[in-house]
Formats: structure tokens, sequence, C-alpha cells
């Protein structure tokens, strides 16, 4: 373990992986409470792919990455909210609708120009070669802000979470929040995606909150343990994928998985005794 530590502290590009991964596992794991009490966490999976085809495209013609998809996935995340809102299209199908398209564009544009290529597909799978230290600013900003908003409208989240329409009904401008943390998830998942891959990213917002729900029950407690189990769950695959030579992302996400699993059949045991 000290020689895995060592060497992520002896090499740039680890040590930004490590920043960024701690940073969007924490956001990732506050904002996934919510989504998933509100049926809503499957936008990470949308968004995903939102971000993939943007980044294809922006890639394909030569135009800024980040630059490009940061935007466009926040106009999807917004988008995706009114449909839901609109009653017309349910939330799972208006993902559904949107996760498709995207991702069939971003592919369709780069087979007919520049071909599927080790950049592409690093957005896909993820890879820690293509963080920048871009990345890196943009994930300790994006964790602050998330942790402000979190202490500062902890109540107005509580309420929001549990019963919108009550809180609507109490003049609570329900929207706003709603946009809000739309638009913190697509920044998310932005960043993240450069690590964890369009196909991963989503694991980030459901598992932690999935795995504490298993044995606790309290709003504030599932949000904080489901951050610190996050940070803890990325820091072992972390170490896993360094030391085994296998990808960050999937790394990861096994540890999330394997996680879930035990607090799953624990809880499970509890109840039978």
């Amino acid at each position: 373990m000290l020689d895995i530590l060592l060497e992520i502290f002896s090499y740039e590009f680890l040590l930004r992986g490590l920043i960024v991964g701690l940073m969007v596992s924490v956001c990732a794991a506050l904002l996934g409470v919510t989504l998933v009490l509100k049926r809503f966490s499957m936008i990470g999976d949308g968004l995903g792919h939102v971000g993939f085809g943007t980044l294809a495209v922006a890639t394909a013609f030569g135009w800024a990455p980040l630059a490009v998809s940061l935007p466009v996935t926040l106009l999807a995340a917004f988008f995706l909210l009114r449909l839901s809102e609109g009653g017309r299209i349910k939330g799972d199908a208006a993902i559904a609708l949107v996760s498709a398209s995207s991702l069939a564009i971003g592919i369709f544009v780069v087979s007919a120009t520049t071909g599927m290529n080790t950049e592409v597909d690093s957005y896909l799978f993820g890879s820690i070669l293509t963080l920048t230290n871009l990345d890196v600013t943009l994930s300790v900003t994006l964790c602050s802000v998330v942790l402000v908003l979190f202490v500062l409208f902890y109540n107005r989240i509580f309420a929001m979470t549990f019963d919108e329409t009550f809180a609507k009904a109490s003049g609570m401008p329900t929207g706003l929040y709603n946009t809000v943390l739309a638009a913190l998830v697509a920044v998310t998942i932005v960043i993240g995606m450069r690590m964890m891959g369009a196909l991963l990213i989503s694991s980030l917002i459901i598992f932690p909150a999935l795995s504490v729900m298993q044995l606790g029950r309290s709003f504030i407690r599932v949000t904080i343990w489901s951050a610190v189990l996050a940070v803890l769950s990325f820091l072992v695959g972390y170490s896993v994928a360094l030391a085994f030579g296998t990808p960050a992302g999937a790394s990861v996400v096994i540890i999330n998985l394997a996680v879930f699993l035990l607090l799953y059949l624990t809880r499970r045991f509890l109840r039978q005794t």
C-alpha cells in the first residue's frame, strides 16, 4: 500500500487522477442521495451519454472538448428536467430518449470523420491520462459549491426530496432548486466522465447512496456516510487499478458493487436474527 501511495505522488498524472476522483466521488455521492430518493438516479447515465456524444463530436471537428461538452450537457440536463415535469414523457423515458440519441450521434459523427480512436475510446471507457490541470481546478471548485449548497439549503433540499408537491405549495421555488441540482449533476458527469467513462460514471451517483440506505434511514446520515463511502471506495478501487494494471473506472465500480452486496447481505442477516 505504501508503494502505491509513493507511486501516486511520484507521477503528476496519477496525482491528478486521485484528486479528480476524490472530488467527483464526493459530489456524485451528495447529489446521488437526492436523485435516488426522487427516483431520478439514471439521469447520470443519460447525461453521461450526452457528454460522450458532445466530446466525440468536438474531437472529430477539432474543437475544445470541455468547452463544448459542458454547455451542451447543461442544456440536456435542463431539457430532461422539463420533459419529466411536462407529464407527457416520464423521467425514465426522457432519459432513454436523450441517452440513445446522443450516443448514436456521437458514434455516427466520429465514424464518418476521424473514426474511433484512442481519445474517443477514453471518453467511453475512461482514462486517467486524459485528465488535465483544468479538470482538477473544476473538480475542487465544484466540490466546494456542492458542500456550500448542501449546508446552506439543507432544509429546502430535504423538503424537496421527500415531498416536492408540499414544498411547492408552501411557496418554495422548487423549480429553481431542481435546476441547480440538474446543473451540478451535469458538471459532475462531464468532469468525472474523463476518468470513469460515459458507461460507468452513473455508478458514482447510484452505488454509495444505495449502499448506505441498506442500513441507514436518516437523510443527513445517509448523505454524510454516502460521501465517506464514496471516498473510501474510490481510494480502494484506485489502488487496485494501480496494483494490478486494471482500468481505474471499472475497478472503482467493482469495489462499490462489493460494498453494496456486503451491506445488502448484512441487512438481510440482521432482519433474520
